[in-house]
Order: C-alpha cells, then sequence, then structure tokens
C-alpha cells in the first residue's frame, strides 16, 4: 500500500489501515520497522500509531532516551514499545535494551525509527515500513 500524505489526518488514516491489517505473532512480539530519511514522517507517523492504539500521553521521539513503553488497554496488543535507534553505534547495542526480551512477548507492538540501522537483528518477518520527504506538506509513506 501507497499513500500520500498531505496532512495529519491523512498520517493516521494510513496507521489506522496498517493497524488494521495487523495481528499478533503467535510466538513474538509484532515489529514495525520505520525507514526513511530525517524528517520523513517516521514520528509522526508513531503518534498516530499511538493515538489510534489509545495512548493518550504526549508521544515523542525517544532519540536520546532511545526506547519508550506505553501500556495498552488494546484487544490485540498489551504493550507499545517505540524504539529510535538514530543514535545506535552498530545494530548489537539493541542488545542492552533486552530488545530479545522483547521480542519474546507476542502482546507487544514494537516500533522502531530508523530500522534500517539494526536490520540485521530484526525478525525475518518484520513489516518494513518507507517513509520519503516529498516536500514540506507531503509524505508517502509505503507498507505491504
Amino acid at each position: 500500500m501507497r499513500v500520500v500524505s498531505k496532512s495529519l489526518t491523512d498520517t493516521a488514516g494510513a496507521a489506522k489501515v496498517l493497524l488494521s491489517q495487523l495481528e499478533p505473532g503467535e510466538n513474538q512480539a509484532t515489529v514495525l520497522g520505520l525507514v526513511g530519511d530525517l524528517g520523513s514522517g517516521k514520528t509522526t507517523f508513531t503518534q498516530a500509531l499511538a493515538r489510534e492504539l489509545g495512548v493518550e500521553e504526549n508521544v515523542t521521539s525517544p532519540t536520546f532516551v532511545i526506547e519508550k513503553f506505553y501500556p495498552l488497554k488494546h484487544k490485540k496488543w498489551q504493550r507499545l514499545v517505540h524504539i529510535d535507534t538514530y543514535r545506535l553505534n552498530k545494530p548489537e547495542e539493541l542488545a542492552h535494551l533486552r530488545f530479545q526480551e522483547l521480542l519474546d512477548d507476542s502482546q507487544t507492538l514494537i516500533v522502531i525509527e530508523w530500522a534500517e540501522r539494526v536490520e540485521v537483528l530484526l525478525p525475518a518477518d518484520y513489516h518494513r515500513i518507507n517513509f520519503k520527504f516529498i516536500d514540506e506538506e507531503t509524505r508517502e509513506i509505503s507498507f505491504t
């Protein structure tokens, strides 16, 4: 699916469609890998996704803390984990975040910004979402 977003409403719509297509993994967390240049809409998409999941608190990019946890009262997942790998020097640093333990919980939805930086550690069935900056008001979001 390819969405050209010209507003927060368009981005929220893309997040809603994606969530409707996702099912929790049987034995592991569901992983969304967000890939795209700086300013391409990854954090905005994650904020829309979190709102759709019922998160009421302000969701910001965890660039400096690396990861944030949000409890959910959602029918599919019990926890949202938002990870920003921009500041990691090598993929192996993800292990310090108890990443394998997070993966082992099928009730967890993990969203990873800058996923290309840690792609070698992601499960083979992770969902890659590509973001492209078109202009100041337009982003392209694509996923399958």
